[in-house]
């Protein structure tokens, strides 16, 4: 038997003389013909080394990639929002933000289209009293003209139909937060996010149809004769105006309706894009989760590993 020093990297073979191959290669060889099997190469992988802990760090980077996972899972059920980040879905992210700002506009135009109707609205609600006030007017022209009636009895429905005729000059001059209601001005209004117009007809009170009728008097029969043709002409414009505020209100109650359409449509298309499957996700939450405590466990016993070396050279 040769003198030969043992090792970690040398061992004896069986004739007594020195065997220069890493002590761990000769017990592989040892136990594979003790089972029968084919001697092969050690793995680097399987090496024991103190160092360099390859186990730990592919379960510590295993765990991190689970652990970015779990809060991205997580920031998408508290958010409701599968887009975080613009990484998660970059594209989807610019078709988002574009139908975010169509729906804006569109909102925007569809309260423009309220605050008109309710300014016809508020116009229609004034004539409603103004063509009670001619109704009068045009009963008082007609008693005017009675011929058991004296020009006394003329004075006092001249009385009440000066002050109606007052009554509906007054609401001539009314307007809608600083805007003329009745100035006979065509307003527009926007109809779209796109800023298309739509052009209103105006009513103007200030015309003669109005004002023959409302200065007229009926303090005789000839003058409340003339006063009966002012007032029926004024009734046949202010049907013509009431006329015409209504197809305003109508038409701009369809284009709100159509506003109210798109921006629905717009919005279920946008959710597909940026709104989470809570369903779905949470299912993603759980199996992240699970594998963040399991990594976790995992990576303490991979720390662990190397101490195993130390058996070796006790």
């Amino acid at each position: 038997m040769s003198d030969c020093v043992i090792w970690p990297s040398v061992a004896l073979k069986a004739d007594g003389e020195c065997d220069e191959r890493p002590l761990h290669q000769f017990i592989r060889g040892k136990d594979a013909a003790r089972n029968n099997r084919p001697v092969r190469g050690y793995p680097m992988d399987g090496v024991m080394v103190i160092n360099t802990n390859v186990a730990a760090l592919t379960g510590s980077r295993l765990l991190s990639e689970a652990s970015n996972m779990l809060s991205k899972s997580l920031s998408r059920l508290s958010s409701g929002s599968k887009i975080i980040s613009p990484e998660d879905d970059a594209a989807g992210l610019a078709v988002s933000m574009r139908l975010d700002a169509q729906v804006n506009r569109i909102r925007a135009a569809k309260s423009n289209l309220g605050n008109a109707t309710s300014f016809n609205q508020t116009q229609d609600g004034f004539l409603q009293k103004v063509g009670k006030a001619f109704d009068r007017m045009g009963e008082l022209t007609i008693l005017a003209q009675d011929i058991t009636k004296s020009d006394a009895d003329r004075a006092l429905y001249n009385a009440e139909f000066t002050q109606l005729g007052g009554y509906i000059d007054d609401i001539a001059t009314k307007d809608f937060n600083g805007i003329g209601l009745f100035d006979g001005t065509a307003l527009s209004v926007t109809t779209d996010g796109e800023g298309s117009m739509l052009a209103t007809t105006g009513v103007d009170m200030t015309g003669a149809a109005y004002t023959d009728a409302t200065s007229a008097t009926v303090d005789t029969a000839a003058n409340a004769a003339l006063a009966l043709a002012d007032v029926q002409a004024a009734i046949v414009q202010l049907t013509t105006d009431r006329a015409n505020i209504g197809a305003n209100i109508s038409v701009m109650n369809s284009y709100s309706d159509q506003l109210g359409v798109l921006s629905d449509n717009l919005l279920t298309a946008n959710s597909r894009i940026k709104d989470v499957n809570v369903a779905e996700e949470s299912s993603t939450f759980a199996k992240y989760n699970i594998l963040v405590q399991a990594g976790t466990a995992m990576l303490a016993q991979a720390n662990q590993t190397p101490s195993s070396v130390l058996k070796l050279i006790q």
